[in-house]
């Protein structure tokens, strides 16, 4: 069964722009989700979190560049990149805390060992 669903990937130049979109199960309602990376021969790192009451997080690297969002509505997580660079290269995945787990925001919830539920990822490629 299928709970993530991403898309949006893409080859852009640097200082290009993608929006990467995930898709999220009809009957579940994750409030914890995040976005991670990993490129080739490197550890899946995260990038930006989006937990419960909006509260955001982004990892050093991508802050005033990229940001994370919701739509409820569409249950649909964003994740909107601006000025990308060649280091952002990576296969991109959607991943959701465990709904009956309750909820870690902030740093600690970028913890990778916190998500239960991932996406297929989706490939960006940004070329110099």
């Amino acid at each position: 069964q299928e709970y993530l669903a991403e898309s949006g990937g893409g080859s852009v130049k640097a200082g290009g722009s993608l929006r990467l979109s995930c898709a999220t199960h009809k009957d579940f309602n994750f409030d914890c989700m995040a976005w991670f990376r990993q490129a080739p021969g490197k550890e899946r790192e995260a990038v930006a979190g989006l937990f419960e009451a909006g509260s955001l997080t982004y990892t050093d690297s991508v802050k005033g560049r990229f940001t994370i969002s919701k739509d409820n509505a569409k249950k649909t997580l964003y994740l909107q990149m601006n000025s990308l660079k060649p280091e952002d290269t990576g296969v991109y995945y959607c991943a959701a805390q465990s709904p009956s787990l309750g909820c870690t925001s902030g740093p600690a919830g970028l913890q990778r060992g916190r998500y239960v539920y991932w996406g297929q990822g989706t490939q960006v490629t940004v070329s110099s």
